[in-house]
């Protein structure tokens, strides 16, 4: 059966993962906490996911929820509270129980084709591997295949954060900090480790993007690429919620008059950072 009129949970995120860049006007998805650090009696914060156009604007479409994944501390798994849906942006609750980092995140992994069936007619797949299996002949004519890997992520701590929920996974373009996220000061320096599949992401670009940008009217990015070890150091910028993203592999130049090339395999991966005031 053709998929490609059916969009799978986390196929938005995907498409908006595998744009050429996180640029001024991609349409970049996001996890935003009210608060990077939590010290309140209670100790809740209030998170919104979107996808939009101006960086942690309101003005798109929401990021769905269904794929979220709550890390603790201690590794056990939490539920999102009070979850509300919009129109522009859903948005949910978390309680922290115990001192430490919590990761908040959302990884997608889509598959998308395009084949031509025996009667000559071109078919278009897009979803997940095991659709995939199931629905494109693995003998089909003309067969074009790509598949993409998303995460999108944002760390809470509450008392002193710690470096638990940064072990790898080993899937993937995924961040392995030796200053943690949330321990930023302006005007000081982070060092922060890119793994691609659990390996360094040598000569990784990275960005790192500041929200406001529609009052600022320019992107205020700051590029750099790792080294040889997969890390890179930033001189950190002024104090605010940012956005740090890298895409794998690097986007080939456009040819004119053709369509962009999908690579056969995409790994991003996007985060919310908090920089506080020094």
């Amino acid at each position: 059966m053709n998929q490609f009129n059916k969009t799978p949970l986390l196929l938005t995120l995907a498409l908006a993962l595998t744009g050429a860049s996180f640029n001024a006007h991609a349409h970049k998805p996001w996890l935003l906490p009210t608060s990077t650090i939590v010290e309140t009696r209670d100790n809740w914060v209030t998170i919104d996911a979107a996808i939009s156009e101006g960086l942690f604007n309101v003005d798109h479409m929401p990021l769905k929820l269904d794929g979220i994944t709550i890390t603790g501390p201690d590794g056990a798994k939490l539920e999102m509270q009070n979850v509300a849906t919009g129109k522009l942006r859903n948005s949910f609750d978390l309680k922290l129980p115990k001192p430490g980092t919590y990761k908040i995140a959302l990884v997608s992994q889509s598959v998308f084709a395009s084949y031509k069936d025996k009667a000559g007619e071109t078919k278009r797949f897009r979803g997940d591997e095991a659709g995939f299996a199931k629905d494109v002949p693995a003998d089909a004519a003309d067969l074009k295949v790509s598949r993409t890997q998303g995460r999108v992520e944002t760390f809470v701590s509450t008392g002193q954060p710690d470096m638990a929920v940064f072990k790898p996974t080993g899937v993937g373009l995924e961040l392995v900090p030796v200053t943690h996220p949330n321990d930023l000061r302006a005007g000081e320096k982070a060092t922060w480790r890119f793994l691609l599949d659990g390996k360094p992401a040598a000569n990784q670009g990275v960005s790192l993007i500041p929200g406001g940008v529609r009052y600022r009217g320019t992107l205020g990015e700051i590029r750099k690429n790792t080294d040889a070890n997969g890390e890179l150091s930033f001189e950190l910028p002024a104090a605010g919620m940012y956005l740090v993203s890298s895409t794998w592999p690097a986007a080939a130049p456009s040819k004119p008059g053709q369509p962009p090339q999908m690579p056969e395999r995409r790994a991003s991966y996007a985060a919310t950072i908090e920089i506080l005031p020094e």
